[in-house]
């Protein structure tokens, strides 16, 4: 929201000394955000005055048109002569009244005028555009061309309001009202201490039988709706510059009398309005949602297809307005036309305006929905003010007959829903107990006056919020009205007092052992947002009936386009995958632990649970109750190098053993013993693909699945060629856990190391035939490892040979070749009955 502080100033009576940087510091003391003070007309001085172009001479012998003009600047060159300028603009005509910048002017961006020979002739000064006086966006892009009122000669500094402060306010949701003059300038009385001269406290008439019909079919999504008419516009009335430019010091471009009067009024009091051209109204407007198939021209020209819970405005031919958002272009205020012929002019001279009141959330969604952000539906959806309906219809009423010399019809149209005020039950030390700090009675009293609300009872009160406070709703939010009024920066700092005995759980410990371990195996946390669309799913080629297909749907998602919950963390990594590599990270290795969503039956409904005591094993149960899983989760992706290439070598890429590896990184940091088969999942490459499972209660449970993405689920998704993956159920695999980790038995005595080769089916995998052989060795097996794989005619077809290599070690005597032997003889035979190995070569 931008505020010149020369409107704000109408409202209060602010000491003339205080500039935009003392405004800006007691708004951000009573806990709004002001981002920038933008001095206008820093750098301009003058002379800056008004002239009437006395003649224009065209000069043709240039590549461009170059007009030669004389303009009447009155006495304000000194001499009473006219003023000889070059002009290379076009919109402008003789005996138009136009701003002059006079030798020794300086615009903004240090631009100074002086005469100077140009064209072949001498241009003493320049006829200025609204772009050149920083101005802002009129529409135009032209020279400033002045109603003919004014007198030559008089300085255009004033006339045109060049000198002002506005206040740059990024307004929370919460707070939509401050997205008005109204709001703000209330804020800044209440600062001050200073009396609010409110600009909605006008004279209505009542509600009579003579205004426009109007019917609402739908009182939920609009309670308030107020018409009033005018006739007899002037249709060629233009917005005069005091109201011109304070839009475009608001940031609006000005448009037409019409519409700038109701943008006027909109920034004025935060109540949108919309004017219909009376004369293109077909029978009475009604409110309704939308039916199947309907579609709207809204005045940006889009043909917008309507959905059944878009709230619309209609009238017998069907929609004109797209309630709350945006109107329609088949209702549009004409701008005033000529007829060439007979010289009549043309245009919009009956206007009917409405003032309505809609629901906030179906505003929201409706925007969102449409992609159609307007300056109406950020308002809406923020809050406004019920009551200010009827006076801002009122406001708009006085200027059309005040600017555009129209007559207001008697008749007042006032459809209201019944409604109660809302009142809080608070007691009054509540924002002393909240805030630490002894506020007392009276001052709580006191502010919560100030801020509108009213106010009755002892030790407890009881609150009626405002109307243009709907996020007035708790005892809580009555107490940050305290809070911040009385000011931020004077609540005392004081450091919380943990009981003893508390610290992180075994759960939060496992997570961070996790993340430490594989960032010390050389992957990057990637942290991603926990929304995902359904079509993810299908792209990443999840079968039907998987347990992620359970997916549970925001009700008001951040993205139409990501409605639900993720049910894996593979969509948010890969992305951030395919990301880094679209901007020359080829080389990647991401992973990222977080919770995952899953539907767990019928939906409820959650009940708050008390804040001044800790909930009850039932209550926490019920809220348990309605919650969805939410198990967490650890996964990894690679693409690119895993190894680099250099000076020590050639290195390696990635590939699905080390997916697997990052697997087996997570379940022994959980203390868990991992196990590693064979297997088939949607994503994964059908050959390249390891189901990862571990014992939990003496049941085996699959906890997830390693290895290299399918070329199909690749090609869907834009990954590079590849890719690898690996997730798992960290929740189910510390269950697994033997208990706590035990430190490791350290031996002073040497290793004996027996190496075996033995010769399997293809088929039988080697994690398989490692457990085989490390239960056969018994204790005195210190470590096993997988040092080749030999595929060839040697061991026969169908077969591979597998070597490892066997360290055994005593904690109490140096081993003797025999009992080394004897380990290694026993643990062949636990594999070769395990899975038919036989020893190679033998």
């Amino acid at each position: 929201m931008r505020v010149p502080l020369s409107w704000l100033r109408e409202y209060v009576d602010l000491p003339a000394t205080e500039t935009g940087r003392d405004v800006q510091a007691k708004l951000v003391s009573a806990g709004l955000e002001v981002e920038t003070v933008e001095q206008l007309g820093a750098g301009l001085t003058g002379p800056l005055v008004v002239g009437r172009v006395l003649t224009i001479e065209e000069l043709t012998e240039f590549k461009k048109p170059i007009r030669f003009c004389t303009v009447d600047v009155g006495a304000a060159n000194g001499t009473g002569e006219p003023q000889e300028i070059i002009c290379g603009a076009r919109n402008f005509a003789e005996g138009d009244k136009v701003v002059v910048a006079l030798p020794g002017a300086v615009l903004p961006g240090d631009f100074r005028i002086a005469e100077r020979k140009t064209y072949g002739k001498v241009s003493r000064g320049m006829i200025c555009s609204g772009d050149e006086l920083g101005m802002g966006d009129d529409g135009s892009h032209g020279i400033i061309v002045l109603p003919p009122e004014y007198e030559v000669g008089i300085d255009a500094t004033e006339l045109l309001e060049l000198y002002d402060e506005v206040l740059d306010i990024a307004v929370t949701p919460d707070r939509g009202y401050c997205l008005s003059m109204r709001g703000i300038a209330r804020e800044v009385a209440t600062a001050y201490g200073l009396p609010l001269r409110d600009p909605a406290l006008l004279d209505v008439p009542a509600p009579n039988s003579y205004g426009y019909l109007v019917k609402v079919s739908d009182p939920i999504g609009c309670d308030r709706f107020t018409a009033r008419t005018v006739v007899g516009l002037d249709p060629e009335a233009r917005s005069p510059i005091w109201l011109q430019r304070r839009l475009q010091k608001a940031g609006m471009r000005p448009i037409g009398l019409a519409v700038d009067i109701t943008n006027y009024v909109m920034l004025e009091l935060g109540q949108p309005l919309h004017a219909y051209d009376r004369t293109r109204l077909d029978g009475p407007i009604t409110v309704r949602r939308a039916e199947p198939g309907e579609k709207l021209t809204t005045l940006d020209g889009t043909v917008r297809v309507l959905d059944q819970a878009d709230l619309l405005i209609t009238d017998n031919r069907g929609p004109i307005g797209l309630a709350g958002v945006m109107g329609g272009a088949n209702t549009e205020i004409a701008d005033a036309v000529t007829d060439p012929e007979t010289g009549e002019v043309r245009g919009t001279t009956e206007v009917v305006i409405e003032a309505a009141h809609f629901d906030a959330i179906s505003i929201a969604r409706t925007a969102r929905r449409h992609k159609l952000s307007s300056e109406a539906s950020k308002r809406f959806e923020r809050g406004v003010d019920p009551q200010a309906a009827a006076a801002a219809a009122q406001r708009t009423v006085d200027l059309l007959v005040l600017l555009a010399g129209g007559t207001a019809e008697v008749g007042v149209t006032e459809v209201l829903a019944p409604s109660a005020p809302r009142t809080i039950t608070m007691p009054a030390d509540h924002p002393d107990r909240v805030a630490g700090v002894a506020y007392g009675r009276e001052t709580v009293v006191r502010r919560l006056q100030e801020v509108g609300c009213d106010v009755s009872g002892q030790d407890e009160l009881v609150v009626t919020a405002p109307s243009w406070r709907p996020d007035l709703t708790e005892p809580n939010d009555l107490a940050e009205e305290v809070i911040r009024l009385e000011g931020y920066e004077n609540l005392p700092s004081t450091l919380p007092k943990p009981p003893a005995g508390r610290g992180l759980t075994e759960r939060q410990r496992t997570h961070r052992r996790v993340g430490r371990a594989l960032a010390g195996a050389g992957y990057v946390e990637a942290l991603n947002y926990p929304f995902i669309g359904k079509e993810i799913l299908d792209r990443l080629d999840i079968p039907a009936d998987d347990p992620c297909r359970q997916v549970v749907t925001l009700v008001n998602p951040l993205s139409d386009e990501e409605p639900a919950l993720r049910t894996t963390l593979l969509p948010g990594l890969l992305a951030a995958l395919r990301r880094n590599d679209g901007r020359g990270s080829h080389d990647l290795a991401l992973f990222e632990t977080g919770l995952v969503f899953r539907a767990a039956g019928e939906p409820g409904v959650a009940v708050r649970l008390p804040v001044d005591r800790r909930p009850t094993d039932e209550e926490i149960a019920g809220v348990n109750a309605v919650l969805p899983q939410q198990p967490r989760h650890a996964a990894v992706v690679l693409a690119g190098a895993r190894e680099q290439a250099g000076w020590w070598g050639g290195g390696r890429p990635s590939d699905w053993a080390d997916a697997v590896e990052a697997a087996r990184t997570v379940a022994r940091e959980a203390g868990a013993e991992l196990i590693v088969r064979q297997g088939q999942y949607g994503p994964l490459h059908p050959g390249r693909c390891a189901e990862l499972a571990v014992v939990v209660d003496g049941e085996e449970r699959v906890v997830g699945h390693a290895g290299e993405l399918h070329p199909r689920v690749i090609k869907a998704l834009h990954l590079p060629a590849r890719t690898c993956a690996m997730e798992l159920d960290l929740d189910t695999v510390e269950r697994a856990s033997a208990g706590a980790v035990r430190a490791p038995r350290i031996s002073a005595f040497p290793v004996a190391t027996q190496d075996v080769a033995l010769v399997v089916d293809r088929q039988v995998p080697s994690a398989e035939v490692g457990r085989a052989l490390r239960e056969g060795a018994g204790e005195l097996l210190e470590s096993i490892r997988l040092f080749d794989v030999f595929e060839g005619e040697q061991i026969g077809e169908g077969r591979k040979s597998l070597a490892y290599a066997l360290r055994f070690r005593a904690a109490d005597r140096t081993l003797t070749v025999e009992e080394a032997s004897a380990a290694r003889d026993a643990a062949v035979a636990v594999a070769a009955e395990r899975t038919g190995a036989v020893l190679r070569g033998a």
